[in-house]
């Protein structure tokens, strides 16, 4: 999986980090895992000529050690779909950029 990680996180960042996506973002059942919806903005041609397969998203993988931000950009209504798959430069920089503001709002030293 390509991701963006960052690691070494100390048990108040995760905490931090935690009580932050549980309040905003919308969780999975599976523990620490979190979906970020992509900006229509950013969708790809092929993302915007499936609309039955919007909204898009990416995810987070949050554990006690680290913070993980999943390149693998998913539909929420389908499994598979030739739309799906690994961001695109625009798409990486904004999860890259997203992964950074909120380590700055939430003041993780990692």
């Amino acid at each position: 999986m390509k991701q963006y990680v960052i690691d070494q996180l100390q048990e108040s960042d995760f905490h931090r980090l935690k009580e932050h996506l549980d309040k905003h973002l919308v969780s999975t059942s599976m523990e620490g895992i979190y979906w970020v919806d992509l900006p229509v903005r950013l969708y790809t041609d092929m993302q915007r000529e499936h609309p039955a397969c919007q909204p898009y998203y990416f995810a987070i993988n949050l554990n006690l050690r680290q913070i993980a931000f999943e390149w693998l950009i998913r539909s929420r209504p389908m499994l598979h779909c030739p739309c799906m798959g690994y961001a695109d430069p625009r798409q990486r920089d904004f999860i890259i950029h997203y992964g950074e503001a909120l380590l700055e709002e939430l003041e993780v030293r990692a």
